[in-house]
């Protein structure tokens, strides 16, 4: 910390030093002054260059989305963008004991914030950017009550490329304009990469059939994307597979020839029309990305040695093929005039240290790993011993969840981005993946936007700080409520968790309670069912009090699909609650030593005007109905179709049953007995 901000930490109120201000990513340093209020315009100026003239054009949308009054001309707030180069921001830098330093050059900033000025410095385009991004954060609320927080802030990131990686290959494929969104909002969070995976969704002119109608990126809104991201200095860094993954190519028969197994998911590397298919789509990928970086993939390649390469792998090795493979491509991919650099997955690599010192040393090698919070040394040692760059990829532990699993996320995001800092990686790819083909990204933005913290931040990121700041920043929440909600389904979690029913798994909420698996799984569900409803529903209550309260909240389409998650982790425990209810109104109807007379009344319990049956199928058609909403908000409608019959599959199940039971009633109104559980779909007792 510099003497200035020491000094002015020093001499600051107890009051305004005692609360912190609530930024993503937080500042590497900051003197914070008090709290000021705003009544009245703000005015943004800078000087002439293009992208500081760009910057000033997204703040000023940003600070008017949230009912601000801009204006050219002076107004209560004055926000100047200045180059360091400059008299006035030499003469800033001077009075305030202040500096530029080396590490700053390149995307560090300087702002001073005062209740009438906040000055942005910096030496660069992107340093400008970024400081606009932080003084964006230091006005908050909105129209007429708004604050300023005052203060002195140097910042700059400790890695050089914070992205995200979007799969675009397991189910949703976003619209362009939800990517655009995408990469609008990660840039405000100071990330500076978007990577799309591809294994079937990028439209090859040269292998048109790969690619399905309406679920493919198109060449003309690839190059609108980049268009987009490169004045809010986003990199759009493509991921196509070139090894394993490629099942949705290798299962049309006209790729035969190629695939590692009949109709499987690994390229075979002995065929030459595998590495002349990698050679096509890599050509029209360097024609589309301006990108530095290309990334390969090439991970879990587990069908590798089981069909076409059995001998070489039983001759060689399976580390010897598959790195022998890998430098190929890249020996080719050079041949034909490549000059991008190539990323890789290091999952496979690892496992053979003493041969990753032959791949080529200007590859970057992407260690991954989702769910430890330490350890990591042994993901990127292989390859920084080799002298190769690496890149970290944590990920917001989304995939075959009924909701993102925050408690694993942020702990793995902490962990692994603070070892890759220790252990000199360039870069941070937080993974987001569509294993389900059920993703909803509007539901992944906790974890996303922790990343973005994460790799800007210097060191072991604070998750109970970030918890602080999330809702204020990303949702304009400045009662907290949004921030509880998001607690409140971690707590959910847990509770799967500590009962030890998995953490949220989307089979918990689509299996048949009544099936052989479902009764297995409700020995544990049915011990965490009160405390998994109570977070689940505290959540719905929350996001629905702050919208209440605050109808000017940022990205409702993300706070629609936050709720929409609640209610189906809601709806785990409700479904294992039933199903044991059912069993026993329905048990107490049979009791041999029952003694008193059976009304059909109590049939109604199971199916009638509110029946447990049909709540259970009007649960699920309301499911059904906000999770369609969600995925339309950001996806095409390729793939919705596979999703929305499962919810269809559970409709008819609840369906049937209620149609059963009510049979069953008109049956007893008839004969006066009770017809045996089985015929209803029910069992005669649940196992305890």
């Amino acid at each position: 910390m510099t003497r200035t901000l020491l000094a002015l930490c020093i001499a600051l109120p107890l009051a305004a030093q005692a609360q912190a201000p609530r930024l993503i990513p937080a500042p590497r340093e900051f003197a914070a002054g008090p709290v000021a209020p705003l009544k009245g315009a703000i005015a943004i100026t800078a000087g002439t260059d293009s992208d500081d003239k760009f910057a000033v054009a997204d703040l000023t949308a940003s600070l008017k989305e949230r009912g601000a009054k801009v204006s050219l001309a002076d107004g209560a707030l004055r926000i100047q963008l200045l180059r360091s180069n400059t008299a006035e921001a030499k003469t800033l830098l001077a009075k305030n004991k202040l500096e530029i330093t080396k590490e700053m050059t390149d995307e560090g900033y300087v702002v001073i914030a005062a209740p009438k000025t906040i000055h942005v410095i910096a030496a660069s385009d992107a340093g400008i950017f970024y400081g606009a991004q932080t003084a964006k954060q230091l006005v908050t609320g909105h129209d007429g009550a708004m604050t300023v927080q005052t203060g002195i802030i140097r910042d700059w990131p400790a890695m050089r490329w914070r992205g995200f990686h979007d799969d675009l290959s397991r189910g949703p494929v976003p619209t362009l304009e939800f990517q655009k969104h995408i990469v609008r909002t990660i840039a405000a969070f100071k990330m500076n990469a978007y990577s799309p995976y591809f294994e079937h969704t990028l439209a090859y002119d040269s292998d048109p059939l790969v690619g399905p109608p309406g679920g493919a990126m198109t060449h003309e809104q690839v190059r609108e994307l980049v268009a987009y991201a490169k004045p809010l200095h986003v990199d759009i860094i493509p991921e196509q597979e070139a090894f394993g993954h490629l099942h949705h190519a290798l299962k049309y028969e006209i790729y035969s020839a190629v695939a590692e197994t009949p109709h499987g998911h690994v390229l075979a590397p002995g065929q030459p029309e595998s590495m002349n298919i990698i050679k096509r789509w890599f050509a029209e990928i360097d024609s589309l990305f301006p990108s530095q970086f290309v990334h390969l993939g090439a991970d879990e390649t587990f069908e590798l040695g089981k069909g076409q390469t059995k001998a070489a792998v039983e001759k060689d090795g399976m580390g010897p093929t598959y790195l022998k493979f890998l430098s190929d491509i890249q020996t080719q991919l050079r041949a034909q005039g490549s000059t991008k650099t190539f990323m890789f997955w290091g999952d496979i690599a690892m496992n053979s240290p003493e041969l990753v010192k032959s791949l080529p040393k200007d590859m970057v090698a992407v260690a991954w790993n989702y769910w430890s919070t330490s350890g990591f040394e042994k993901y990127l040692t292989p390859f920084s011993g080799s002298g190769m760059q690496t890149w970290v990829a944590p990920g917001v532990s989304n995939w075959s969840m009924t909701y993102p699993d925050n408690n694993t996320a942020l702990k793995n995001i902490q962990g692994f981005v603070r070892d890759g800092q220790k252990m000199g990686a360039s870069g941070m790819l937080n993974t987001s993946w569509g294993d389900d083909g059920e993703e909803i990204f509007n539901q992944t933005w906790y974890g996303v936007v922790f990343g973005a913290a994460a790799s800007w931040q210097s060191g072991e990121s604070s998750i109970a700080d970030y918890q602080k700041a999330y809702g204020l920043q990303f949702h304009g929440d400045t009662t907290g409520k949004i921030d509880a909600a998001q607690q409140h389904l971690m707590l959910a979690h847990a509770a799967l968790s500590k009962a030890g029913a998995g953490n949220g798994h989307d089979f918990l909420y689509w299996v048949d309670p009544y099936s052989p698996e479902g009764m297995d799984i409700a020995r544990k569900v049915r011990v965490a069912a009160p405390e998994l409803r109570i977070h689940a529903e505290s959540a719905s209550v929350l996001i629905a009090q702050a919208r209440r309260i605050q109808p000017n909240l940022r990205e409702l389409d993300a706070l629609d699909a936050m709720d929409m998650g609640a209610r189906r982790l809601d709806l785990i425990g409700m479904k294992f609650q039933f199903a044991d209810e059912m069993v026993k109104f329905y048990a107490a109807t049979i009791d041999p030593a029952r003694t008193t007379p059976v009304s059909w009344i109590e049939l109604s319990e199971l199916s009638g005007i509110n029946g447990r049956l049909q709540t259970m199928r009007e649960a699920f058609v309301l499911g059904r109905e906000l999770y369609e909403k969600s995925w339309r908000a950001e996806n095409r409608p390729y793939w919705l179709g596979n999703v929305l019959t499962r919810y269809d599959s559970a409709i008819q199940l609840w369906w049937n049953r209620s149609l059963m039971v009510d049979a069953a009633r008109r049956e007893f109104t008839r004969t006066k007995k009770v017809p045996p559980p089985e015929r209803m779909g029910i069992p005669a007792a649940m196992p305890q």
